[in-house]
This record gives structure tokens, C-alpha cells and sequence, in this order.
């Protein structure tokens, strides 16, 4: 029997985030041994729904889905634009244009997607 284990949760007791390439392996191999997708689950402390996605092909190792939609996307076109135009724009005189606009993020918010985005 093959069992390999990389298995480390986020935080003790916690739920492991996403798969690793070897857990991905993992799974396929005791699938192909015959363990159901439950006991597979259970060994790998995963959820059941998360295993069948993986086996079924709708998630792939090491790539993490968002949740929810990036809610600094609609300012992206707005801040790359200023950015464009002028270059050495300071980050809170960018915060404070985009308040109006409805930004609800921090300073820090900001200056991470503006690094982000190369600028």
C-alpha cells in the first residue's frame, strides 16, 4: 500500500489550505487502490468535496481559487492611468483620489495591489 504524507494543516487543528502536487499524486493513487473518496478524505484531512474535485479535474495542485472577487479590480484601469501619468505619484494622494470612488481598502491595501501591479 502507497501512503505518503506531506500533510500540514494552516494553523494546529485547522483545515490544510490547498493541495500539494504530492497530495494531488497521493490522492490519485489510493483512489486507484480502491479508497473511497471518504476514507481518502479522512486520511489526508481534507474535505470530502475538496478530494472529488481534484480527482474529477475541476482543481489543480498549487493553484489557489478566489473566493470572492477582487474588489480593487475596478480601480486597477484608474490607478494604472494615474500611475502612467504621473509616475512618482505618492500612494496616500492615490488613496485619497480613489475614496470618491467608492475604495474602501487601507493604505497598505493600496500600496500592495500598486506593487502588484509593477508600479
Amino acid at each position: 500500500m502507497l501512503v505518503v504524507s506531506d500533510h500540514t494543516p494552516a494553523f494546529e487543528g485547522g483545515p490544510l489550505l490547498m493541495l500539494s502536487e504530492r497530495s494531488s499524486v497521493e490522492i490519485h493513487a489510493l483512489k486507484e487502490q480502491g479508497w473511497t473518496i471518504s476514507a481518502i478524505a479522512r486520511h489526508t484531512n481534507h474535505d470530502r468535496k475538496t478530494i472529488r474535485a481534484y480527482l474529477a479535474g475541476e482543481r489543480q495542485p498549487g493553484v489557489r481559487v478566489q473566493a470572492r472577487p477582487d474588489p480593487f479590480e475596478r480601480f486597477v484601469d484608474y490607478v494604472t492611468e494615474r500611475l502612467r501619468e504621473d509616475p512618482h505619484l505618492w500612494a496616500q494622494t492615490l488613496l485619497d483620489e480613489l475614496r470618491p470612488l467608492g475604495f474602501k481598502g487601507s493604505y497598505s491595501t493600496l500600496t500592495r495591489q500598486k506593487r502588484a501591479l509593477g508600479k
